[in-house]
């Protein structure tokens, strides 16, 4: 291995991948048999992306990669999400007061699902921007001492993750195949950058806690659904509001612009007939009165001519 220039060509290579998947699928078969995976859940999870790592690769991360694709995409194996989804629970209900947990996620795709999370297993959370000093300085309107905790993305919450290392706190985090492990104590590999994978990783993650808790039994589905965790565009949902009303609007449209030609009609129709005979007999009479003007001026004029010749002679 020390010999080969580029590591990523000894995982790529089929005998390093199936090494990697034998070592997964023995440790899983190690767990108990309650905290072993469905035929469900192994289907939502390979719906959601779970398994599509990125283009790249961190070092770290190799030992969660089972192969590449020809595209050059990293294949993370399900097996250990798994495994590391179990610890990381354990973890999580270990704490004897919820509320010393804490939920972070500053990217956007994960802002909802760490809301639920939170609100279903009584942790708190922090969305958005990550205000620095949070965890050390203690003069900050918002200091927090939490004992555990969650990160989305360790790229993208380095800040947070950076002031946990200082205070001396155990870090759980969702990483991708190129996510830095610097600090992070636990990683569950994943996929981190879709909606539907951290939304699925997150509502995996409460209901094992509400389980280990005896919150929920585990011979009863949970009656909360995935898609309540997943990420809403609010552009998207005032675009699926507004259709119902855009393909109402024609036909509306079209009942009041009949509407308004109907009065239009009728209002024209009435004055119509209220200024026509008027204004048709003045016009008329008016008319034949000048005809008359005119036909009594063209006699005279005619009589003139008839009359000067008898006077000349």
């Amino acid at each position: 291995l020390v010999a080969v220039e580029n590591p990523g060509q000894v995982l790529c290579s089929p005998r390093c991948s199936q090494s990697n998947l034998i070592m997964s699928v023995q440790s899983l078969s190690a767990l108990p048999q309650a905290l072993r995976p469905s035929e469900d859940d192994w289907a939502k999870m390979l719906a959601a992306q779970v398994h599509l790592g990125t283009k790249n690769m961190d070092f770290n991360m190799r030992r969660y990669v089972y192969k590449r694709r020809n595209d050059g995409v990293y294949i993370i194996n399900l097996a250990s999400t798994w495994e590391k989804l179990m610890m990381a629970a354990r973890i999580l209900v270990a704490v004897e007061n919820p509320a010393d947990v804490c939920v972070i996620s500053a990217r956007p795709f994960g802002t909802r699902a760490i809301f639920k999370y939170s609100s279903y297993t009584g942790s708190q959370y922090i969305g958005g921007r990550f205000t620095p000093g949070t965890f050390t300085n203690q003069n900050t309107k918002k200091f927090m001492e939490p004992r555990v905790l969650l990160v989305t993305d360790p790229r993208v919450d380095h800040q947070a993750i950076k002031e946990a290392s200082y205070m001396n706190i155990p870090i759980i985090a969702l990483c991708d195949t190129d996510s830095p492990l610097e600090h992070v104590d636990v990683a569950i590999p994943c996929n981190n950058h879709g909606k539907n994978s951290i939304g699925l990783m997150y509502w995996l993650l409460a209901r094992e806690v509400l389980r280990m808790r005896n919150s929920l039994s585990r011979s009863q589905e949970w009656d909360v659904m995935v898609d309540m965790f997943f990420h809403r565009d609010p552009e998207e949902i005032q675009e699926k509001e507004a259709a119902p009303a855009a393909a109402a609007a024609p036909s509306g449209v079209q009942e009041e612009f009949g509407a308004a030609a109907a009065l239009q009609g009728q209002a024209g129709d009435a004055q119509w007939n209220q200024n026509a005979p008027a204004d048709w007999g003045a016009t008329q009479g008016g008319a034949q009165a000048e005809w008359g003007a005119s036909e009594g001026q063209w006699t005279a004029g005619q009589a003139a001519p008839a009359q000067a010749p008898a006077a000349t002679y």
